[in-house]
């Protein structure tokens, strides 16, 4: 049944115009630099380590390595397009994640009718202002986290999520309610095929008969009033993504600048600055290999859920959203590369240390014959 289908089906056709309680929430995380201080980013903005919400299910073990710093924002300038006004201020936190990662979590409170809130979800398709309007907010608390940050330099790299969440509960959501859903996941205000609707509705999870959670790869839908652990989940799979893209274009930048110094037909003519040059490049692969394989297993053991079954569903509903499986295997390949390119690169160093000292003995040989040649 599509969104259309719906607005016509009986009992049905009233709900799509009955206002309704909605959450929109808009996660932001973007990466300014190789880590964080926690510490001392706990003192310049005055936050608190941030826990992962817990219900009674939740096992005391289930949580970050290490707490992020969380500290709430005013978010002044971030607003919904359109002509949505909120039912009450948005409020918003920020967290601070020690390998560099930071994340904007900004809520929408809004009494709005179904029909509305698809509209608002294809306005919300083209994200470009949001994200602009979310980096001017946080370019002042960048500014103030620069002497906790080691290696400075925020990306222009950064990834968004939106979710929409319903505090109503009602069975057998996807039955009554999947192009509806569909359209928000997909952010789509038209009427999606079948076959569009089912592949957007397949990866959906519930804890009871009467919530959901249904994610896809631009915007999620949970129908829960009390989801603030599963929203944490979300998000931190979202600052996983934009981590796991921000290694993978450091390392495609790092060797290819190590190709270039390999390649024999690049070096003729220039063999003092290609042996300097093969010093240098071996440092800087190292030093890439280190540093990118602490990231990426720092990244991946941040959120320890293991006991926690409905959790780590969830998580395993965003990464496979958001294929995160694909850039931890891309990212292994390329570390695997990078140690080749190394060996390789002090392979050829060694060889012009080799060259550089036969061109030594030779030189002397020759100074040594001229020399005699010249006493006599």
């Amino acid at each position: 049944m599509n969104a259309e289908t719906e607005m016509k089906a009986g009992p049905e056709a009233d709900w799509i115009d009955a206002p309704q309680a909605v959450v929109v929430h808009f996660a932001f995380a973007l990466d300014i630099g190789d880590e964080i201080d926690l510490d001392a980013a706990r003192n310049l903005l005055q936050g608190e380590p941030g826990v992962l919400p817990r219900r009674r299910r939740t096992p005391g073990s289930i949580g970050y390595r290490p707490a992020p710093i969380r500290v709430p924002v005013d978010p002044d300038g971030i607003r919904l397009p359109g002509a949505i006004s909120p039912a009450r201020e948005p409020s918003a936190d920020l967290s601070l994640f020690d390998f560099g990662a930071i994340s904007l979590a900004v809520r929408f409170p809004l009494i709005i009718t179904p029909r509305a809130l698809r509209d608002l979800a294809g306005d919300l398709a083209d994200p470009a202002e949001l994200n602009d309007a979310a980096r001017r907010r946080l370019a002042p608390w960048i500014d103030r986290l620069r002497p906790a940050v080691y290696d400075f330099a925020p990306s222009e790299l950064s990834e968004e999520y939106i979710v929409f969440q319903l505090a109503e509960a009602r069975s057998n959501w996807l039955s009554s309610r999947a192009g509806w859903i569909a359209g928000l996941v997909r952010l789509e205000s038209e009427p999606l095929s079948l076959g569009e609707v089912a592949e957007a509705t397949r990866l959906a999870i519930s804890y009871t008969p009467d919530d959901l959670v249904l994610l896809d790869w631009a915007a999620g839908f949970i129908a829960d009033a009390d989801c603030e652990d599963t929203l944490r989940v979300i998000e931190f799979a979202n600052v996983q993504l934009l981590e796991f893209r921000h290694i993978d274009d450091r390392l495609d930048d790092r060797l290819e600048a190590a190709y270039k110094l390999i390649r024999p037909e690049r070096r003729r003519g220039r063999w003092l600055s290609a042996w300097k040059g093969h010093e240098q490049a071996v440092r800087h692969i190292r030093e890439l290999e280190i540093e990118a394989a602490s990231l990426f297993e720092r990244v991946d053991n941040a959120l320890k859920l293991v006991g926690d079954h409905y959790l780590s569903r969830v998580f395993e509903l965003a990464s496979s959203r958001f294929h995160l499986r694909g850039w931890q295997q891309s990212i292994r390949r390329k570390l695997e590369t990078v140690g080749d390119v190394y060996d390789l690169l002090i392979q050829q160093a060694g060889g012009h240390r080799m060259e550089a000292l036969e061109i030594t003995v030779v030189i002397l040989i020759a100074l040594e014959i001229l020399l005699a040649l010249w006493r006599h």
